[in-house]
């Protein structure tokens, strides 16, 4: 059985016991990680639904790809840019494709619920009264027009 996955923005053709490098992943090797977003899924030519399809894998190491130079120039201009990138990679080995696991209903939250509602709630300060605004002086009043410049004079 096949699986098309994305992740890390690229989709990725896996089969249990295939080995990938995909866009870094949070784990530590040994980890086992779920790839939840599967687009297709496929049993030798038959095409099966990949609704409700999780793909498991395990971490084999965090690693990083070959070095990749980033040179810019502008001729003529004496313009030079020589810049260099590793991209962070994870590698994975994928274990299992298969139906996901379904959550089981949580029992925990309606006991969590009923003690918050049982618990007295911690009063709230009451707000300071807000002093008054001091009063403006009609400064609009006060103020004079502006002095109108003299024409200039012409030389006759």
């Amino acid at each position: 059985m096949f699986a098309i996955v994305r992740t890390g923005g690229k989709q990725y053709r896996v089969a249990a016991g295939d080995k990938i490098a995909v866009e870094k992943i949070e784990g530590a090797a040994g980890d086992t990680v779920s790839l939840g977003d599967v687009l297709l899924a496929g049993d030798g030519g038959e095409v099966k639904d990949a609704k409700g399809l999780t793909v498991s894998a395990e971490i084999i190491a965090q690693t990083r790809g070959e070095k990749v130079i980033v040179f810019k120039k502008r001729r003529r201009h004496n313009y030079r840019r020589r810049n260099g990138h590793r991209q962070s990679l994870t590698l994975l080995r994928i274990t299992a494709i298969g139906e996901g696991k379904k959550a089981a209903p949580k029992k925990e939250a309606a006991p969590k619920a009923e003690e918050a509602a049982a618990a007295p709630a911690p009063e709230k300060k009451a707000a300071a009264p807000k002093k008054a605004a001091a009063p403006k002086a009609d400064a609009a009043a006060e103020k004079k027009p502006a002095a109108k410049k003299a024409a200039p004079k012409k030389d006759a």
